[in-house]
């Protein structure tokens, strides 16, 4: 899922780790670094999940070292104290090697014990002051809340149920429900969280919304070339600001706000919000058996799943690829690549219907986001919508 600044966020649960017999820990490693690698080019969020971690499931000190060889961090690590809360240790210090830490944003820490706070304090000298900051305890699930949606997390049973618990402990009572107002009518001039059909209905017709216009005509003009364009994020205030004035249908003059990566966050947060992805909920299943196709006919194939798209999504979808692929041909400038573009728009443009897209789906949604990207004229040449 995605924080409240749009970051996607990878979570660790302890109470998951299998007893250490049982478990391949090259295997473990291997996987670590590969979820991190997905999103270790784009700002990213980390939640761990602390409670389970026992001495059934712990990693070996040595394997500990083995972590820290890999993720080029050169640390002296000593003790079976170490050893007993190791995957927190792993957790902060694998992000500090210079690839890991540069867009590392948060590291949620839920339900910490004692011992994971003097942990901390006796490494802190070892981790910049920049990093330490990024560190947040949390002892309840619903402390996460203040943050990100943690609803739209797959948190384990064991752990819902230990948090119960502690909450009896301390305040003799269960957590509090948190009570969801039901949701406002949207305004006419609304553009986040309504559907394309209400956006046209409200804007004369209009195929492409007005804040796709805006935003990628001025990405256009002045942010082509921009290095890590759409890797970065941005003020949470601001872009909470600039959707307010969207929805009031007020201008917006991204000139002001001196920033070029504002209208960048804006347009992936509008994607994000659509009740239904641009891609729709039909096309999921479809684009993750992208893989399982020859490689020389996957992109007929995507073509094919294209040309089924209702046709206003077939024009938003168009209108965004050329964007897109003009980004990726600045890619000498930028280090926006179609691939390094797939990965940060592929999980806006399509997601399942219930819950959230699991690890699998990164590589065939990432995938058929690529080949739209980088074969933009192929894919879109054979179809036109009266009114595009």
């Amino acid at each position: 899922g995605d924080d409240n600044s749009g970051r996607k966020v990878i979570t660790f649960s302890c109470c998951r780790m299998p007893p250490s017999h049982q478990l391949n820990h090259t295997r473990l490693l291997e996987y670590l670094k590969y979820t991190l690698d997905q999103y270790v080019e784009n700002d990213y969020t980390v939640v761990y999940f602390h409670y389970g971690l026992k001495s059934l499931n712990k990693p070996s000190l040595k394997w500990l070292q083995t972590a820290y060889k890999e993720f080029d961090r050169k640390v002296v690590l000593w003790g079976e104290a170490v050893q007993d809360q190791c995957l927190f240790c792993c957790l902060f210090l694998l992000p500090t090697s210079a690839w890991y830490k540069k867009n590392l944003k948060a590291l949620y820490v839920v339900h910490p014990t004692n011992f994971i706070k003097i942990l901390w304090n006796i490494f802190k000298p070892l981790i910049s002051h920049k990093f330490g900051k990024k560190i947040t305890y949390l002892n309840y699930l619903a402390d996460l809340g203040q943050h990100l949606k943690y609803d739209q997390l797959n948190i384990p049973q064991e752990v819902i149920r230990h948090d119960e618990n502690l909450w009896r402990k301390q305040k003799g009572k269960l957590p509090p429900v948190v009570k969801v107002p039901p949701p406002r009518p949207p305004l006419p001039t609304q553009q986040f969280g309504v559907s394309l059909q209400y956006i046209k209905d409200k804007n004369k017709g209009e195929l492409i919304p007005p804040v796709m216009k805006e935003t990628v005509s001025y990405l256009k003009s002045k942010g082509l070339q921009v290095e890590g364009l759409f890797r970065r994020s941005a003020s949470i205030q601001t872009i909470k600001d600039v959707q307010k004035l969207y929805n009031q249908g007020k201008s917006v003059n991204f000139d002001d706000y001196h920033d070029i990566h504002i209208p960048a966050v804006i347009l992936k947060t509008f994607l994000r919000e659509l009740p239904e992805p641009l891609l729709t909920f039909d096309c999921y299943d479809h684009v993750l058996e992208i893989t399982s196709v020859e490689s020389c006919l996957r992109v007929t194939r995507c073509k094919q799943i294209i040309q089924g798209l209702p046709e206003h999504n077939y024009v938003v979808l168009k209108y965004l690829m050329c964007f897109l692929h003009m980004v990726s041909q600045e890619s000498i400038y930028n280090r926006m690549t179609a691939s390094s573009l797939a990965c940060v728009f592929g999980l806006n443009l399509i997601r399942p219907q219930k819950g959230a897209a699991s690890l699998s789906a990164l590589v065939p949604v990432n995938l058929f986001t690529e080949l739209l990207i980088d074969f933009y004229t192929n894919i879109f040449n054979s179809r036109t919508v009266p009114g595009e």
